[in-house]
């Protein structure tokens, strides 16, 4: 039966590609003759093969990823035609006219990056628009993928501090605002999978999820990356709402997963300078969730920072981080016998 099962999805599959393909040839022919009308007319139809329910995670990204490619190139003839002096603006508005839902968004996402590029609008109301839009994908592995596509064309494009597309005093908590959304959002699709189908196949939806989890990690690592995240956002604003979700979304794979992320995506000093409130999330998480290798692995980090140099052990005394950590660590072991 699960033979069955594998066969008849590497044919769904193939027919995926096969359509894909199809579409994208004649997209790529409207593109060479600077066809619009056509190439998104193509360009919705071979998108619109990313509706299918058919295919597990582990395929839809194949398939996905052929769509990637084919985006990447109506982006640059996006780009072109923008040069050509056609209105960006025009252009954004035009591709909301895609008949299904999906497809119009892909296409959205691909407009509104060169929309951001032009810099006729500020990125921040460009990238709201867009988040506020994906919305309208609440099935958990489209919308996942839709999202995943709108944080990569976007993250070198985020408004942040000395940045092409800084904007106002703001700036950085704009950039911030957009990427924790998207966070949010990702995990809320990733753990709903968790409950789609039959009880009997629990074992299998976790292997799908292990499988899609940095989809939504990477989000934590884009903010990271952002200059404008000193320790003081990230103490008051960053970690508490990243921790809010990871608490509230009540899943082990996902509270296991995201502490981990955020142990290891976010510099030392901030870790030192949070610890408080890193540990005493730890006793919120599901009771399943295994607590003693998220402590050791945050204690490994620290350890190892504060072997890197004499000048940062005053610090960890200030913070009285060994007591703490001998806290958490006590209780830990407390509640586990």
């Amino acid at each position: 039966m699960i033979a069955g099962v594998a066969e008849d999805e590497e044919k769904w599959l193939s027919a995926g590609i096969a359509g894909l393909q199809q579409n994208a040839f004649y997209m790529h022919r409207a593109l060479d003759s600077n066809n619009l009308k056509d190439a998104l007319k193509y360009s919705a139809q071979m998108l619109s093969e990313l509706r299918t329910s058919r295919l597990s995670p582990h395929k839809y990204y194949e398939l996905y990823m052929r769509a990637f490619d084919e985006l990447r190139k109506l982006e640059i003839f996006f780009k072109e035609e923008s040069n050509r002096g056609c209105s960006i603006v025009e252009l954004y508005e035009l591709v909301q006219h895609a008949g299904n839902i999906l497809p119009r968004l892909y296409l959205l996402c691909t407009v509104g990056s060169v929309y951001i590029r032009s810099k006729e609008a500020p990125a921040k109301d460009v990238l709201k628009d867009l988040i506020e839009m994906c919305r309208g994908i609440q099935h958990p592995v489209r919308g996942l993928f839709l999202r995943s596509y709108l944080s990569q064309v976007s993250r070198d494009k985020l408004p942040d501090i000395g940045s092409e597309y800084e904007g106002d005093a703001d700036t950085a908590m704009d950039a911030v605002e957009f990427v924790l959304q998207n966070f949010t959002e990702m995990n809320k699709l990733w753990v709903r999978m968790q409950h789609q189908g039959p009880a009997r196949d629990k074992e299998k939806r976790e292997k799908e999820r292990s499988e899609l989890r940095d989809l939504v990690g990477k989000n934590l690592h884009v903010l990271s990356q952002i200059e404008g995240v000193d320790l003081d956002m990230y103490r008051e604003t960053v970690l508490p709402r990243v921790l809010e979700q990871v608490v509230n979304c009540k899943d082990e794979i996902a509270q296991y997963y995201l502490m981990d992320c955020v142990i290891q995506v976010f510099p030392d000093e901030y870790h030192l300078q949070t610890l408080e409130t890193i540990l005493g999330a730890c006793p919120q998480l599901q009771p399943s969730v295994d607590i003693k290798t998220v402590l050791a692995r945050l204690m490994e980090r620290l350890s190892n920072y504060a072997a890197s140099s004499a000048e940062v052990l005053p610090v960890f005394f200030q913070v009285e981080a060994f007591a703490k950590l001998n806290i958490a660590i006590g209780k830990v072991i407390w509640f586990s016998f």
